[in-house]
């Protein structure tokens, strides 16, 4: 199970620094009036609108992967598996003895010891 979470983890922040930079990368509104001017757009790569088209479907399958991996981390986190929730409970306890054999021996209080007076509130 840790794989699994340490694979969706790494998909996770994987997407999430991907997301960043194809945002960064996309061209605001506003720079398709300059494309209109003639500043050099229509020469790309993938001509003058073909990579807003491509950067916003690649950010948007970025953006589901995303998604789909903050569910299921969501779902990891809430529904462990382990029978060990803290520290103390993978430690094994004795079992009990029997009744009729005590673990320690009985020490018997001395007899005839006068209570200490410290104890008393004074009134």
């Amino acid at each position: 199970m840790d794989g699994l979470l340490i694979v969706i983890v790494t998909v996770h922040v994987v997407a999430a620094l991907g997301i960043v930079g194809l945002v960064l990368l996309q061209h605001g509104k506003g720079a398709d009036m300059g494309a209109a001017f003639g500043s050099g757009a229509s020469g790309s790569l993938f001509g003058a609108s073909g990579s807003a088209n491509f950067l916003s479907r690649v950010t948007a399958v970025l953006a589901l992967v995303f998604f789909l991996t903050s569910l299921s981390l969501t779902y990891l986190a809430t529904h462990k598996t382990s029978s060990a929730v803290g520290v103390m409970d993978a430690v094994k306890t004795e079992p009990a003895p029997a009744s009729g054999s005590p673990a320690t021996p009985q020490v018997n209080p001395e007899p005839n010891v006068p209570a200490s007076k410290s104890n008393e509130i004074p009134k």
